[in-house]
């Protein structure tokens, strides 16, 4: 038995500990903001926060979260910087298909809680290897930095 806190509550799963979070998340609890892409954390579809970073939870065994709370996608708005973060990618209309962006919510919003007023360079290195097939790369870059100038 795993206990875990998710978006702030304490929940428990019956999993073997090598089993990765992002199943949990999906198959135990049935968050599915969560999203699989490749499995191998190449694509970040399943970013999630773990204790405020950016992680990828496919590869993350559950075993090894211990006490540190996880924030997934369905949660990250209740957050001022994630709200931000949410209400930039409405107001520049970043969606396209739409299944890559919880995973770069996630990861534009670790971004904005470490570095609030980040530059190009920040935010590249914030969302390496967060892929959009889609191509939304130039609106991402623009929610996230709308978002940062909201806190100014």
């Amino acid at each position: 038995m795993v206990t875990l806190t998710i978006n702030g509550q304490a929940r428990q799963a019956d999993v073997t500990d090598d089993m990765p979070l992002l199943w949990v998340l999906r198959d135990v609890f049935g968050m599915t903001g969560t999203k699989f892409g490749c499995g191998i954390a190449q694509c970040g579809a399943c970013t999630v926060h773990l204790d405020g970073r950016a992680v990828r939870s496919c590869v993350l065994p559950v075993g090894a979260v211990g006490s540190r709370p996880i924030t997934t996608i369905e949660a990250v708005g209740e957050q001022p910087a994630g709200a931000r973060i949410q209400q930039a990618w409405l107001d520049l209309e970043v969606i396209q298909c739409g299944y890559c962006q919880s995973g770069q919510i996630m990861a534009a919003t670790a971004l904005l809680n470490d570095v609030p007023h980040p530059d190009d360079a920040d935010i590249d290195a914030a969302l390496a290897g967060n892929i959009c097939r889609c191509g939304t790369y130039v609106r991402i870059r623009e929610a996230i930095k709308h978002a940062s100038n909201a806190l100014r």
